[in-house]
């Protein structure tokens, strides 16, 4: 069992402690092996997963149960291994409580395909949470999510490389809020970073940051995300990030203007890329991560889908024909990842 002093300056992979510098391209945030069907929704009934259905599942307009998960490490391998041959070195994998996570099969995947795969830890939003969760203090969270990386998470021996991702909904609960300062210890006391799934309002991010602070949280290794279905205005985007708060935005590939959850105007990949610009020329390249966040079976290739290996095949050969240049591409997959990783 790792001490923090065995983590200090190290990154842990669901197969253990490594180098930082061997991580290679990182995304940061993806579902490999997972479940996100609401528990308290019925799947008696539902349509099965066809081609026809393929527009209204990708858009969220149709709920398929056997799209919104995937408990099969060969159809995770096949995606990993995809993604790792056009470049991912390591895949982030923030499946945590409510999701059913499955820490042995992450090792599975990870050991058959040779990619890295980091681990998150702790809840999702409230609706997901387990019922044992109900009155639970923030010392109780936060003594499982260290447990979670020091010992295993989830009754193995795989053990979280990253906090989170802490899910909050709207309105926002008190138990999330708990969980939430629960996880803030456990990031202080084991050197960890930590990456939050804000609720689906542009101000919320904003609210987390206010939240975070007088608990004395490092919001340079604070990670914010789904940028992209959140802020859609220059003014909230600058006004956070001039926070000090890591921004990331994770759902390339995703193309459509319609998003189901909430009455907000997806961006397309092209001015999520305009957006980081912005950030960047304002002096933020240092707080920008970006991933796919895939955790609908429909987002695989096999599928129809973009798969993990989308920024790799698509988006970065855009943004170097878009002015990018080469090492704000490796600050941005290799740099900022890499220390967001390392714990201190």
């Amino acid at each position: 069992m790792p001490t923090r002093a065995d983590l200090k300056g190290k990154a842990q992979t669901v197969l253990g402690i490594v180098d930082p510098a061997t991580l290679g391209d990182v995304l940061m945030h993806e579902h490999l092996l997972w479940d996100i069907n609401p528990p308290d929704v019925p799947t008696e009934g539902l349509p099965p997963m066809t081609v026809d259905r393929q527009w209204a599942m990708v858009n969220g307009e149709v709920h398929v149960e056997a799209n919104l998960k995937n408990r099969s490490v060969d159809v995770a391998v096949e995606a990993v291994a995809e993604a790792h041959a056009h470049g991912a070195g390591t895949i982030v994998e923030l499946t945590i409580g409510g999701l059913k996570p499955d820490p042995e099969g992450l090792a599975e995947v990870s050991r058959r395909t040779g990619c890295h795969i980091v681990m998150g830890n702790g809840w999702y939003v409230d609706q997901y949470q387990h019922r044992d969760n109900i009155g639970r203090s923030a010392d109780s969270f936060a003594k499982e999510m260290i447990a979670q990386v020091f010992e295993g998470a989830w009754g193995t021996s795989v053990r979280a490389g990253i906090v989170g991702e802490i899910g909050c909904q709207w309105p926002w609960t008190e138990r999330e809020k708990t969980c939430l300062t629960g996880a803030v210890v456990a990031m202080q006391e084991t050197g960890a970073s930590l990456t939050i799934h804000p609720a689906r309002v542009p101000d919320h991010p904003m609210q987390l940051v206010e939240f975070l602070r007088p608990l004395g949280c490092d919001l340079s290794r604070t990670i914010i995300d789904h940028i992209d279905r959140t802020i859609g205005d220059d003014d909230r985007l600058f006004a956070l990030a001039d926070t000090g708060v890591v921004l990331e935005w994770d759902l390339f590939g995703q193309e459509s203007t319609y998003y189901a959850p909430a009455d907000f105007d997806m961006p397309n990949d092209i001015q999520r890329l305009r957006d980081i610009r912005k950030l960047i020329d304002r002096g933020h390249l240092s707080q920008i991560v970006i991933s796919h966040d895939i955790c609908h079976l429909s987002h695989f290739t096999r599928f129809g889908g973009w798969g993990y290996g989308h920024i790799h095949k698509r988006v970065i050969p855009r943004a170097l024909k878009r002015g990018f240049t080469q090492a704000e591409i490796k600050a941005i997959m290799v740099d900022n990842p890499r220390r967001l990783l390392t714990f201190v």
